[in-house]
């Protein structure tokens, strides 16, 4: 999968002359703009209204104890009368009128401080945390960059200072920026949550581009070489994946080994479409299939998500009639999506738009197909990336490419703002879920070491489908091992997994899924360049 990693010509010739061009003076003056930031003056933890409303019976307790100051006058059998309505009222949940009167009261209070320190507007809080992450986040992908890393370990990296500064600097300034585990309908101004979000929709952005820069007909003509490496590539990681859990977490429930596997199951293409053009080796034998079986990886790395996700909530009453619900329900999505989802739901939209005036109707037009299908795929049980991904499938530029003359955009590049804005906050957040505290226990590190290993000969199993002679297989197995972004994708799907009322992903399993994304990412570029110059004995001289 790709966001800002594209093999393109222009964006590569881009990321070269900013290398050079870059002076010393801008990280300078961005840490500056930083600082006021890390001062904690501007905001703390309740700031933006993390506790703006809880549940109603704490809500109604503390509405008499925010009044107690002023009963001073009350004599002595009104406060013991006062005294014992309140802790009726903690208890019950019937009097739902003093509870929003309760809840009103707090969060007018709670403005009214806001207005005290400066922040009238309940959204100032939300800015401030938007400016420090993307400040942050280009800085360090840059700095990534030039050492010749991918961007998006430098915008995770930055979300695992930010969500451990606690425990490296023993100052919590920045656990506002936490989405809370569970929140209430009323936590409205919770800055954390708000954050949570924007990452969701920009992950669901980041597939619909992913399906955009898919074709089904390329697909279809990768070869028998891509396609069985493809097949290869899941399959083996799954089942190595199955067994990391079985051995090193013994006293896990089986939906926890089997997420593990489905993690590694794909691969992010855009790191070795990177490496591949920097090298100049695109138009290669060998690179044209590990970009064709990675891409299919992407669509069979969904469906596995989709089902083992299904088979997981299942819990207990999982059995063999439900599998084949589920996997129904995940191909026949797709499949429904691709072959009606065209005729019936892309080209209306595009014709009445054409019809419209104004500005906008391209990027508009397209948002309404992306979150309409990830809104379905919802309500079919599905994760909504999944249906971004179909709404990226079915666009094509002869949907949209009279629309497009007349505004004069293209649509990947008017969605490049909103990607450049949201699919950071996305990854920022998932490094700020990552707990340091996790890795004190041993067991965490000897998990991350395993199913690395199993991520990378995984995908060297894979390269046995290629069936064509004098091609380089230790190169297409290489280039198959990055997860990059996907894993962080496949992760975060994770966290929000519930088998028999438990979290399946638990802290310590999520810190050693992010560890191998970031090995198998980073050790990709250098190995691949190496295989690519490395001569294939015997067969190159045939």
């Amino acid at each position: 999968m790709s966001r800002v990693h594209r093999p393109t010509k222009n964006l590569l010739n881009l990321a070269q002359r900013r290398k050079r061009s870059i002076p010393k003076s801008v990280y300078i003056l961005a840490l500056l703009l930083i600082l006021p930031f890390c001062s904690g003056l501007p905001f703390s933890t309740n700031v933006v209204g993390q506790d703006a409303v809880t549940d109603p019976a704490t809500a109604t307790a503390q509405a008499p104890a925010d009044t107690a100051d002023t009963a001073d006058t009350a004599d002595t059998n009104n406060s013991d009368s006062n005294q014992l309505r309140s802790e009726q009222e903690t208890h019950t949940t019937k009097e739902d009128n003093g509870n929003a009167e309760a809840g009103s009261a707090h969060i007018e209070e709670h403005k009214e401080e806001q207005h005290a320190g400066g922040h009238a507007n309940v959204a100032a809080p939300l800015f401030a945390a938007i400016v420090l992450i993307l400040l942050l986040a280009k800085i360090m992908g840059d700095l990534f960059e030039r050492v010749g890393m991918p961007a998006v370990l430098g915008e995770l990296t930055v979300g695992i200072i930010l969500g451990n500064i606690l425990l490296l600097t023993d100052w919590g300034g920045f656990d506002f920026l936490k989405a809370p585990a569970e929140h209430s309908i009323g936590d409205v101004y919770n800055t954390g949550a708000a954050l949570k979000m924007l990452a969701e929709i920009g992950v669901v952005l980041l597939l619909f581009e992913v399906g955009l820069e898919t074709n089904v007909r390329d697909m279809m003509k990768v070869g028998v070489s891509a396609l069985l490496v493809a097949i290869l590539g899941v399959i083996a990681p799954l089942i190595l994946g199955i067994g990391c859990g079985w051995l090193f977490l013994p006293h896990e429930p089986w939906q926890v080994w089997l997420f593990l596997g489905a993690t590694l199951c794909a691969t992010s293409v855009g790191i070795t479409a990177r490496v591949l053009k920097d090298l100049g080796r695109s138009q290669q034998r060998e690179s044209q299939v590990i970009l064709g079986a990675a891409v299919i990886d992407d669509v069979l790395g969904l469906i596995i998500l989709t089902v083992v996700s299904g088979i997981i909530e299942q819990g207990d009453n999982f059995d063999v009639a439900s599998l084949g619900v589920i996997v129904g329900k995940s191909v026949g999505f797709l499949i429904l999506a691709v072959t009606l989802g065209t005729q019936l739901v892309v080209k209306p939209l595009f014709a009445a738009a054409s019809y419209l005036r104004g500005r906008g109707l391209l990027v508009a037009t397209s948002l309404v197909i992306c979150f309409g299908l990830s809104y379905i795929a919802n309500l079919v049980g599905l994760a909504p990336i999944v249906g971004a991904f179909a709404a990226g499938l079915i666009l094509e530029k002869a949907h949209y490419q009279e629309l497009g003359k007349k505004e004069h955009l293209d649509l990947e590049a008017a969605l490049g703002p909103l990607t450049a804005l949201l699919v950071p906050i996305f990854f920022v957040q998932m490094g700020i879920m990552v707990d340091l505290n996790s890795f004190a226990n041993p067991k965490v590190w000897l998990l991350a070491g395993s199913i690395t290993v199993a991520a990378v000969l995984g995908k060297q199993v894979c390269s046995f489908g290629v069936m064509e002679k004098g091609l380089n297989k230790l190169a297409i197995g290489l280039g198959m091992i990055p997860r990059g972004e996907v894993g962080l994708i496949f992760a975060n799907v994770g966290l929000g997994l519930v088998a028999n009322g438990e979290s399946v992903i638990t802290s310590d399993t999520y810190s050693a899924i992010i560890v191998m994304v970031i090995l198998t990412t980073m050790v990709t570029p250098p190995l691949l360049k190496w295989s690519m110059n490395k001569p294939v004995p015997g067969e190159k001289a045939a």
